[in-house]
């Protein structure tokens, strides 16, 4: 199957308990910028996007929240980081990391930088929580660190060939999935994203593949060069593990994000006609959530990938507005 209206892979949308503490730990201690923010009071939430993104790009930033911003992140050819905050939560909601038994499935998200050691040791120095440190554990090379709910951030070290040279880039979304040959196909297939690198471990039992939106060809995606090129990205990769025997389980699955305990949301994926993208979506027997006019907002739709994980489909420029019947 053909890939379906221009896919970009867009978002990874996290639920958070403070608005104001996520966006200025994310601004803080990674450099990220706010592109855009939409607020619903009506259903008593808001949505800030944070993104890493060349200087250029910063600098012509119109103000979150305007018009022109929400043209820009319907538009961008840049990942985000989607914070959602659900109003009157702060003294309640408890995020689901799922990194925990029996709820695990969204891993973490990752930044790239120059060097992993003197990344952590400014973080801690500058007050963030380490699930791992650089010399902790198996993998010397990598660290994980925590946001204020708790979600794992990895840090890993771009290559030194790069083209950028920002202190940290948005690198990575992992999602545990139970058959990855499946995942693949429905995200080659469906959302045409590119397998750039896969590493097999084993001994330990578990797999690595990373996928792109952008154009990263490899030719030999289990070489080492393939993480060569990961690690030269820009832009994100998507990060699907699998552990050696799921597959053929028929009771296992994982947790989605959006049951409770909640915590991960989803990912999102811009398009240039979702409506188009739909049907077609339903032709190849895809699970729809909701439709572009279903709900009470339009222009946006949800499917569920083959492990239940939502996955938003959004029209390229969208103006959001609210349903009609939804009022």
């Amino acid at each position: 199957m053909a890939a379906l209206q221009n896919p970009f892979w867009q978002q990874t949308m996290l639920r958070v308990r403070n608005w104001k503490e996520s966006v200025a730990f994310y601004e803080r201690h990674f450099g990220c910028v706010l592109v855009d923010k939409f607020d619903f009071p009506s259903m008593s939430f808001s949505l800030y996007f944070m993104a890493t993104l060349p200087a250029e790009e910063r600098a012509a930033l119109p103000e979150p929240g305007t018009e022109a911003a929400h043209q820009y992140l319907w538009n961008m050819k840049y990942a985000t980081i989607e914070l959602t905050y659900n109003y009157g939560q702060e003294d309640t909601f408890v995020a689901n990391n799922g990194n925990e038994e029996p709820h695990r499935g969204f891993g973490h998200i990752a930044f790239n930088c120059t060097n992993v050691v003197t990344a952590s040791e400014e973080l801690e120095a500058e007050g963030v929580r380490f699930r791992k440190r650089p010399h902790e554990g198996r993998m010397r090379n990598i660290a994980f660190c925590l946001d204020p709910d708790g979600y794992w951030i990895e840090l890993v070290e771009r290559h030194p060939e790069t083209t950028f040279s920002l202190k940290y880039n948005l690198s990575q979304t992992m999602l545990r999935v139970k058959d990855a040959a499946k995942s693949l196909a429905f995200y080659r297939d469906i959302f045409g994203m590119k397998l750039v690198c896969e590493k097999h471990f084993p001994d330990n039992k578990f797999s690595l593949y990373f996928l792109s939106s952008d154009d990263a060809h490899v030719d030999d995606a289990s070489s080492p060069e393939a993480m060569v090129r990961v690690k030269q990205l820009f832009n994100p990769v998507l990060e699907l593990t699998e552990n050696h025997g799921t597959a053929d389980d028929d009771t296992f699955s994982y947790h989605n994000g959006n049951t409770d305990p909640k915590g991960f949301g989803h990912i999102g994926f811009l398009v240039d006609d979702v409506y188009k993208a739909c049907e077609s979506y339903e032709k190849a027997g895809i699970k729809i959530l909701k439709k572009p006019d279903g709900g009470k907002i339009k222009g946006i739709a949800f499917v569920q990938d083959p492990d239940g994980y939502w996955v938003e489909v959004i029209q390229r420029g969208v103006k959001i507005e609210m349903n009609p019947s939804s009022l």
